[in-house]
């Protein structure tokens, strides 16, 4: 009998920074990191080589309140250090569960962090090493959702994986329309035309226009990872 292999070699992961939370107001709960680096764990033992770009919400909720009135680039900084806070905590993480992790930096803190090169990246990811790219872009005005578009186009990823607190796209809203009904694909033209609001209009651009798909699928659903990288009907697939 022949095992069933991983449909995909090489993914992006993009989680949210409010993911880390769990049910915490903000900051980084650590049984949710630590559940998380397992279902990443999952898939590299597969074969699987993971990059990783996360958003900095958690961290940067507890300021929000603070940068009202600031200039935007100076918040979009501040919101790419919360990136690497978590992408420190997301790399301890996985190191403590068995894992070879690498944080690059979109921003210069070398004493911190390495900084992001594409080579290097890629020897890391050929080396089974998980590579987690933090600071997003390194330029203000462009959020994460566009870094891991860029990244996951750079690496020649065949597939942007969007953790969400929802398992895919749904015509409306599911908390609100019991009738909404899951898509298991749509692409890129439907869901701009339908305005579903699946990634910032730059990600969505530059994924569509790199022919990039992207799989929308709940974080929080165990195993569910696992059985996107395995081809199964898991969350929504945006395709070209």
């Amino acid at each position: 009998m022949t095992l069933a292999r991983p449909v995909h070699k090489r993914i992006l992961l993009k989680l949210s920074g409010e993911a880390l939370m769990g049910d915490d107001a903000f900051g980084i709960n650590h049984a949710t990191i630590v559940r998380m680096v397992e279902e990443i764990a999952e898939v590299t033992r597969l074969g699987v080589e993971v990059a990783v770009v996360i958003g900095g919400g958690n961290i940067f909720r507890g300021v929000a309140g603070g940068s009202v009135g600031m200039d935007r680039a100076t918040a979009d900084y501040m919101g790419m250090l919360a990136t690497v806070m978590n992408s420190l905590a997301l790399a301890d993480t996985m190191n403590k569960a068995g894992l070879t992790a690498r944080v690059m930096s979109a921003i210069a803190i070398e004493q911190v962090v390495e900084p992001y090169v594409r080579p290097k990246a890629l020897q890391y990811l050929e080396e089974g090493k998980v590579v987690v790219f933090a600071a997003g872009t390194g330029n203000p005005f462009f959020t994460t959702d566009t870094a891991a578009a860029l990244r996951g186009a750079e690496i020649g990823a065949e597939v942007v994986l969007k953790a969400t607190k929802v398992d895919g796209v749904y015509t409306a809203d599911p908390k609100k329309d019991p009738g909404a009904t899951r898509y298991a694909r749509i692409t890129f033209d439907e869901a701009m035309n339908k305005n579903l609001g699946i990634m910032d209009a730059t990600a969505f651009a530059l994924c569509r226009d790199q022919k990039l798909p992207v799989k929308v699928f709940s974080i929080f659903k165990h195993g569910a990872l696992k059985r996107v990288v395995m081809g199964e009907d898991e969350g929504t697939l945006v395709y070209v």
